[in-house]
């Protein structure tokens, strides 16, 4: 099958220049079908390295150089008698695994998405750590077709929280768990501020002012309604900077993820939460008119996107049944086992 063709099962045919080439696309298929340690955005780096040194010149793979990557049983399954895995047969596995409402992304917000899930290596410890927590925690409480909610947490509700709660919209998107809904909310709310939208506009999210303002927070600043769309309606929300009680948010059952240090320390309880995870991210703020105020934005978007698609890919491993899925077998990570 060609890269074309791949591009027609997904929904778009993408032109030659953003095809991802097959050591991606043979990551892509560790991510979904490999073995729990693998798989593992942790062991990123440790995967990257096996596969450089497993794939073929043509793009093929074959069950002796895979072991430690795939299961024996799920590589049979997917390359047939020959044991062996050409490139066609890689675009073939990967076409058949598509979530629905990944085909509702806008295109340009899915093709960053994918840049986003060949960089796992760039999450630090304490935010893959993290990251486990919260798809742990989805897995317990996910039901199918049911909302699951987390809101997003920083004091302004400007930048991070804005960035996160959109972000893990798109991730759970990406994954098929769009019933994993992310808000947004603050402990000092002000607005939703313009270089965030900015940065959220440049990977394709379209933002909408609705003309309408909502109550204004300290000092007074304005504060419109925006409506934010990653994907085809139901993929869409109104987003303005609050407090993380709102009435628009969820008060119970939720997730509640600390993206700043400030909150993180300065509201130590969040009613209503289930789970409360500090993943603290430095503020873009202190970049704000300087000749590198845009690329330091981007940066903090693509810190939280990459952490929020590797958190949603094993919520997505966790969730499915267990038919469908390889072998569960604990790990350790610096001195924590962490059962996949």
């Amino acid at each position: 099958m060609s890269t074309l063709l791949l591009a027609l099962c997904l929904g778009q045919a993408l032109p030659p220049s953003e095809d991802p080439g097959p050591f991606v696309r043979a990551l892509w298929l560790v991510q979904r079908s490999g073995t729990p340690l693998a798989a593992n955005p942790a062991h990123d780096v440790r995967t990257k390295a096996l596969l450089s040194k497993t794939l073929g010149k043509d793009g093929s793979l074959t069950l002796a150089k895979m072991v430690g990557l795939m299961e024996t049983e799920t590589f049979r399954e997917l390359a047939g008698s020959d044991g062996r895995l050409d490139a066609s047969e890689v675009e073939k596995a990967l076409a058949s695994n598509v979530p629905k409402s990944r085909l509702q992304l806008l295109p340009k917000v899915r093709t960053h998405a994918d840049l986003l899930t060949s960089s796992f290596d760039m999450i630090d410890e304490p935010h893959h750590q993290a990251g486990q927590a919260i798809a742990e925690w989805i897995a317990a409480n996910y039901k199918p077709g049911q909302p699951l909610d987390v809101i997003v947490v920083c004091t302004g509700n400007s930048r991070r929280s804005i960035i996160g709660s959109t972000m893990g919209n798109v991730a759970s998107a990406y994954y098929g768990l769009p019933e994993v809904c992310f808000h947004s909310g603050g402990t000092a709310p002000t607005a939703f501020n313009a270089r965030t939208i900015s940065c959220l506009k440049e990977i394709g999210i379209e933002v909408e002012a609705l003309g309408v303002e909502a109550l204004r927070g300290e000092p007074k600043t304005a504060n419109p309604k925006s409506r934010v769309r990653w994907g085809a309606p139901p993929l869409e929300t109104v987003e303005f900077s609050k407090h993380y009680a709102d009435a628009s948010n969820p008060h119970a059952g939720f997730a509640a993820l600390m993206v700043c240090s400030e909150a993180d320390a300065g509201c130590p309880f969040v009613k209503g939460a289930t789970l409360r995870v500090s993943m603290p991210y430095l503020d873009p703020k202190i970049y704000d008119d300087s000749a590198y105020e845009s690329a330091k934005y981007a940066e903090r978007r693509d810190d939280i996107g990459r952490l929020m698609l590797a958190t949603m890919m094993q919520a997505r491993r966790l969730v499915e049944p267990k038919a469908q899925r390889p072998k569960i077998h604990p790990i350790r990570v610096q001195g924590t086992i962490f059962p996949l």
